[in-house]
């Protein structure tokens, strides 16, 4: 049977969350997003039965050919990069968490308007400064959030961020502390509906959450080790 014990580990893992909630203090709500990329969509399904709603996908094309293979009302989140020229697949997804540049949010909001409905999208910001890595550095999102303010056709939930594979405690909680402040700046300038922070993955998800994750971004944990 495909993911074998799924539900038992997430329960484990609603239980290790609601733990760190407890440590780290900020007393807030955290939302799994089952990370379903690379499998095929009867990860979707375990992921559901499970009970769990949401599920992310790194790649516009792999996750519309899951969407039309399934018929559980998952929530699509879009956790990839996403090309400026497949911004029009926006829409179909709840929430695009990785809004890593002007441009990209420029286009989103182009396409929102076209559609007459705002995109609920979240801002990706570098804290660790990795050139591997895409997203916006501090003093950039600084410099921009006004701006992102204007822009008719998106609503900034949030902030995501990524932690470099293999870091320190130290350096996960500079990080995702980092991602904290930025969510602060965002508000501080004006994004009133900005109050999720997508940050912390398998390998690192119960120090996010102490750090004030709102969302979790978990995939091999659930699913096993990828092919």
């Amino acid at each position: 049977m495909p993911f074998s014990g799924l539900a038992a580990r997430v329960q484990e893992i609603r239980g290790r969350v609601a733990a760190a909630v407890a440590r780290g203090g900020h007393d807030q709500a955290v939302e799994l997003v089952a990370v379903t990329k690379t499998y095929g969509p009867d990860a979707v399904l375990a992921a559901w039965d499970a009970g769990v709603q949401r599920v992310g996908e790194n790649r516009v094309q792999e996750a519309l050919e899951k969407m039309d293979q399934v018929d559980v009302p998952v929530e699509w989140h879009l956790i990839g990069h996403l090309q400026r020229n497949k911004a029009r697949h926006a829409g179909r997804f709840a929430l695009v968490h990785s809004v890593d540049s002007l441009r990209l949010a420029e286009a989103l909001s182009a396409e929102g308007v076209a559609r007459g409905r705002p995109l609920d999208v979240l801002v990706q910001v570098n804290v660790s400064g990795e050139q591997s890595k895409g997203g916006f550095a501090a003093a950039e999102l600084e410099a921009n959030a006004d701006v992102l303010r204007t822009l008719r056709g998106v609503v900034v939930r949030g902030v995501m961020t990524m932690a470099p594979l293999d870091a320190s405690e130290g350096v996960l909680r500079q990080t995702f502390g980092g991602a904290r402040a930025a969510l602060g700046r965002l508000q501080v300038a004006g994004h009133a509906s900005a109050r999720e922070l997508s940050m912390g993955m398998s390998s690192d998800f119960e120090v996010a959450v102490e750090e004030g994750a709102t969302m979790i971004r978990l995939g091999s944990i659930l699913f096993g080790a990828r092919a």
